[in-house]
């Protein structure tokens, strides 16, 4: 009976041994840190003799050994299944001032809607009342008539009835009428000059007389009254009176009308500041008074004319009564022997052929706003 036969004996294990986890480093470890490393097959083991005891602690290694004996001791990733975590809603963009928004749904009750539109209708048809009984207001007289021949006396005893009469219509127009001329005068500064130009940008200044060109056989016997000056006494000058004793000033500025043309032309004459200080008004006085007694309506009557100048106007450096044009005395066109030059003034306010000044303390009359036309006619 061979060894292997004996009753008793142990088989012996493979030299080989069981397989051993690699070490850190080895290419066994590599290959386990790459994927799931192969499971060796068991080793073949020699059949048991008949009563030969086995040690059932030892068994052989099986997959799932292999599988811990290959896993690397560095730690690997673990995978999950859970969904990622929804990110954060963006920040809502606040629209500029310019672009528009976004429409907003709004419920609103039945019964609140019907009550809103009834009430909106009420205050429409207040509004558009009012609005026609102030327009018929504001309308002057001759279209009122024309508009409602049998009915415009009736409809003015009612609006009379209320407070609405002629003469508040009156001041409501004129207060809406000075409002510019209120803006003008804030804004009126003495330091403020009007552009002047190149005597070769001069171009021709046309004769607006607003009647007919008066003859110029007035002008030799033309003479210069002032009044309301500080001495008391009324001054009374002729042309050669004022050349002599005052220097004569150039300047070329523009001339605007209301009528909407203009046109540069190049002046001369005394500065109004140079007069007033010569000749000062009285104290309290605050306006000028200036008349032309020579001019004449369309149908070749006479037809004075005047303006009305504040003092602080007066005082400008540009401000002149005029005695030339063109560098020669003016003519009768231009108004001869002078005028007045106000260059910061509409030219309305440029009376020709001037022949009174008066100072005073309130506001004088004025041509054409006497014919619905401003006071100030500040540009």
């Amino acid at each position: 009976m061979s060894d292997e036969e004996r009753p008793g004996r142990e088989p012996e294990q493979d030299p080989a041994g069981p397989p051993h986890a690699p070490e850190p480093g080895s290419p066994g470890a590599r290959q386990s840190e790459a994927g799931p490393a192969e499971v060796p097959a068991p080793a073949e083991q020699q059949p048991a003799s008949p009563g030969a005891s086995v040690d059932s602690s030892v068994a052989p290694p099986g997959p799932e050994d292999a599988e811990v004996e290959a896993t690397p001791s560095q730690p690997t990733e673990r995978t999950s299944n859970a969904p990622p975590a929804p990110s954060p809603p963006p920040l809502a963009r606040r629209p500029g001032p310019l672009e528009e928004r976004p429409e907003e749904i709004l419920e609103v009750p039945a019964a609140r809607l019907k009550a809103q539109s009834r009430r909106d209708f009420f205050l429409f048809s207040a509004g558009l009342l009012a609005t026609a009984v102030g327009a018929w207001w504001l309308l002057p007289s001759r279209s009122r008539a024309r508009l409602l021949p049998q009915a415009h006396d009736r409809l003015d005893t009612l609006a009379a009835r209320v407070g609405l009469t002629r003469e508040r219509r009156e001041r409501t127009l004129n207060r809406a009428l000075t409002f510019d001329d209120d803006v003008a005068e804030a804004l009126y500064s003495r330091g403020r000059r009007v552009r002047e130009y190149d005597r070769s940008q001069v171009t021709a200044v046309p004769n607006n007389y607003n009647g007919e060109t008066p003859d110029p056989d007035y002008i030799p016997g033309w003479r210069l009254n002032v009044s309301g000056l500080a001495s008391g006494r009324t001054e009374n000058f002729s042309i050669q009176d004022l050349m002599g004793r005052f220097k004569v000033h150039d300047q070329v500025t523009r001339l605007v009308c209301v009528e909407g043309w203009s046109a540069v032309g190049w002046w001369g004459g005394i500065r109004f500041a140079d007069f007033l200080e010569a000749y000062p008004p009285a104290p309290g006085m605050k306006w000028a008074s200036l008349r032309s007694s020579v001019n004449l309506d369309g149908n070749g009557d006479e037809d004075p004319y005047y303006v009305s100048i504040d003092l602080e106007t007066a005082r400008h450096p540009q401000a002149l009564l005029a005695t030339h044009h063109d560098g020669r005395p003016l003519t009768v066109e231009h108004g001869a022997p002078m005028r007045l030059l106000v260059p910061m003034k509409l030219g309305l306010k440029n009376i020709k052929a001037i022949t009174d000044i008066a100072y005073t303390a309130e506001e004088p009359a004025d041509y054409w706003n006497e014919r619905g036309y401003s006071k100030y006619d500040g540009l």
